[in-house]
């Protein structure tokens, strides 16, 4: 792994003090959701899932996915964590669909898609308390797939589009999908609230537990509300779609061509999953060493060894070609 070429990029990442950015490869697309739809063979919509291979229909939350995974996709090799997001689809004008690939982010090479992740510990250590890693059992989501509206998604912090000029682009960051062709594709940004309840390790809707700070941001280093005191590591998944592939089909209309799997057009559904599994107290060492993209309390492995691990999908079915509607049936709307 080139540790060295990636310090240079911690610029292009979010302003902090530290942080762990790291590569996680495609782990299998497919219609499971063990959060929202546990015990479902086939969920809804389409997710990209990353990490451990311990993904699966149901997720016992008082077994830690390390004990279970024989292989993660993320370079962190004691990372069997799942993280997941819905896929991006292409409309053609005549109304079929096509899965817009995914490619490696500036830096990663992944063969076959995935995510870049990052945990960072805090903005400003003089300002916020000790950061307490993920515990095994937790799960959390942010963002809501049936919000079409910007009000609605302004409800979120920072889940946005980047349009990108080019693979370095990290500025002009949008709600909504990007109403233009994006010359090096389109970049989706997922960060996830950073204050815990303390208590619980999951909630009914998977977020109550969960809070953005009382004031300011968690960039600012604002403080955590009395109701979720504990600062945890903000959790931010960064997915570049390669939308170059259809820049010669962009509507003559003035519309965007691009649905999630999900069925919304307009981008304000945005929304990611995640299931921790780090092995052991590993993450916490990690925070506790303020680690900033290269850190030697952790093991790696290389990123082609990442995109050796994969998982056959539970049950068969066409998301890949030229498709009538979307897989599930899914409905497009725009509000």
């Amino acid at each position: 792994m080139l540790w060295s070429s990636l310090t240079a990029l911690a610029l292009l990442a979010p302003n902090a003090h530290a942080l762990l950015r790291f590569s996680c490869s495609q782990l299998v697309v497919e219609r499971l959701d063990p959060l929202v739809n546990p015990g479902m063979k086939q969920s809804p919509h389409v997710h990209q899932i990353i990490g451990g291979n311990s993904f699966n229909i149901t997720m016992d939350p008082n077994v830690a996915p390390s004990d279970l995974a024989t292989c993660t996709t993320c370079t962190f090799s004691e990372d069997f964590s799942n993280y997941w997001t819905a896929v991006m689809y292409f409309k053609a004008k005549n109304g079929t669909f096509k899965r817009v690939p995914q490619k490696g982010n500036q830096g990663f090479e992944q063969s076959n898609g995935g995510m870049t992740v990052y945990y960072t510990p805090t903005i400003s250590n003089s300002k916020a308390a000790k950061v307490t890693a993920f515990k095994k059992g937790f799960r959390m989501i942010v963002g809501n797939p049936v919000y079409r509206t910007e009000a609605q998604a302004k409800q979120f912090r920072q889940l946005t589009y980047t349009c990108l000029q080019t693979a370095s682009t990290r500025t002009g960051e949008t709600l909504n999908f990007p109403q233009k062709p994006c010359p090096a594709g389109i970049m989706v940004n997922v960060r996830f609230p950073t204050c815990w309840d303390g208590k619980n390790l999951d909630s009914p809707d998977h977020m109550s537990h969960m809070s953005y700070p009382a004031s300011g941001t968690f960039e600012s280093g604002g403080p955590c509300p009395s109701t979720h005191p504990v600062p945890v590591p903000q959790l931010f998944y960064e997915t570049v779609f390669d939308t170059t592939k259809f820049k010669n089909d962009w509507p003559t209309d003035g519309s965007q061509p691009f649905v999630w799997s999900f069925g919304d057009g307009t981008g304000y559904g945005n929304h990611g999953d995640y299931v921790f599994g780090w092995k052991g107290d590993s993450l916490q060492k990690a925070m506790d060493a303020n680690c900033n993209i290269n850190c030697p309390q952790l093991k790696t492995q290389s990123i082609a060894q990442g995109n050796k691990c994969a998982q056959q999908m539970k049950v068969n079915e066409d998301i890949d070609g030229w498709l009538t509607e979307l897989p599930g049936g899914m409905p497009v709307t725009y509000k």
